[in-house]
């Protein structure tokens, strides 16, 4: 997994036939990925007048989504796509509306609870079948790569935009319509990828997944070793989305929290581009801790400023080493999953990056209110150094891959291809 991916190979990827439709459609489903949750957090808040109700609903909405991510990666492994993410738009839809409903009736904390977790946990995976379907159209090489890559880059991109529709739809007459408005989006783009030709044609083959039927893709140590990785990269993360808009806060400007964690992330898709055209380490297996432990080293910058345009011009500096290690769980997906596990593969990586923020932004939040926010960017490069260091012990799993006679394939392939 060497592969460097130049602008041409992007154009390749891009302009592949048979992913053309495929791409368009998750641009729409994905375009709310980082809307849903804090529209939902926002709407709540307006509702209830308590930040206390809202949190507790937008983290069961990302517990919710940790879980609904593997279960519903494993069941389009087995089935294909088109079925089960028709089955759980219709669902998501449902959710929605009876949380919808609930909030208007300001009803009990528990059913909001209940019910954002179950918004959570049906948000259409589409993410997940969209880097899978690259294993099924794209040979192995630098085309693949760029593929894998511009999912990364544009989920960044969706990280920038969602928070900013979110905070625009707030100011709405009604304060649901970011709820309202960023659900339709996943319906409709959900919908439209699903009964794409390319997603359509894929079906069951009969073929015996590697998979254990309880551990599914984590029966590979190398697929564990790369979510551990992703937990890391959550883990830092999650840290810092709390200290900075805190940051903000302490200093007397409160509206400057969203704007600082864009900086990050445009920093990250433009160095994710350059770094796809030549990545480095080169071998996946010394990568993925190398990239975690860099980062985390970099977090280091952000107690250092005094100012918040210090602190602007840190978050582009740590910003660099996003994207790179999003592509590189991407790729490394492909040497380490078992075969017929790559859609449930991509879904664990997802839950152990949920899984991360939620760590990370619940000790971040304790450490902000009694020690400070430099103390927390303190403590996320520590706990990424750590998780670096654990990857760095497993790097051999990721090394070695998956044992087989015959190269791993999905329970699902393109046919008429």
């Amino acid at each position: 997994m060497s592969h460097s991916a130049r602008l041409a190979d992007y154009r390749a990827a891009l302009t592949t036939p048979a992913m053309r439709g495929p791409v368009i459609a998750s641009l729409l489903a994905r375009l709310p990925i980082a809307m849903v949750g804090l529209s939902l957090l926002l709407y709540v808040q307006r509702q209830t007048g308590s930040y206390a109700t809202a949190s507790l609903v937008s983290a069961s909405a990302l517990v919710g989504v940790a879980a609904g991510s593997v279960v519903q990666g494993r069941l389009m492994d087995r089935l294909g796509p088109t079925k089960p993410l028709l089955v759980t738009i219709g669902v998501f839809a449902a959710f929605v509306t009876a949380s919808v409903l609930a909030t208007e009736s300001h009803a009990a904390i528990p059913v909001l609870v209940a019910l954002a977790f179950g918004v959570g946990s049906t948000e259409p995976m589409v993410g997940s079948a969209s880097r899978a379907l690259w294993t099924r159209t794209v040979p192995p090489g630098s085309t693949r790569m760029a593929g894998y890559a511009y999912e990364a880059i544009s989920m960044e991109v969706f990280f920038i935009l969602g928070p900013g529709l979110s905070g625009v739809l707030i100011a709405a007459p009604w304060a649901g319509t970011g709820v309202v408005v960023g659900a339709a989006c996943m319906v409709a783009g959900g919908l439209w990828f699903a009964l794409t030709p390319t997603v359509r044609s894929l079906r069951p083959t009969g073929h015996e997944t590697r998979g254990s039927a309880i551990l599914g893709a984590l029966a590979s140590p190398g697929m564990r070793t790369v979510a551990l990785a992703a937990l890391g990269f959550g883990v830092t993360i999650g840290f810092v989305e709390v200290a900075v808009p805190a940051a903000a806060t302490n200093a007397g400007h409160t509206g400057m929290g969203g704007l600082l964690l864009s900086l990050w992330s445009i920093s990250s898709v433009i160095f994710g581009v350059l770094y796809g055209m030549r990545p480095w380490p080169r071998q996946m297996h010394l990568r993925l801790p190398v990239l975690l432990a860099g980062f985390s080293l970099l977090i280091l910058l952000l107690a250092v400023p005094s100012t918040l345009l210090g602190l602007g011009a840190a978050l582009l500096v740590v910003g660099t080493l996003i994207t790179p290690q999003s592509t590189s769980h991407s790729a490394a997906i492909e040497q380490v999953a078992p075969a017929g596990t790559a859609t449930e593969a991509f879904g664990w990586v997802i839950t152990a990056v949920t899984v991360g923020l939620a760590i990370g932004q619940s000790i971040s939040g304790q450490l902000v209110d009694h020690v400070g926010t430099s103390a927390a960017f303190v403590a996320s490069a520590v706990a990424g150094l750590i998780i670096a260091s654990l990857v760095w012990v497993s790097r051999r799993t990721i090394k070695a891959g998956i044992p087989a006679t015959t190269p791993a394939k999905s329970d699902v392939e393109l046919v008429g291809r």
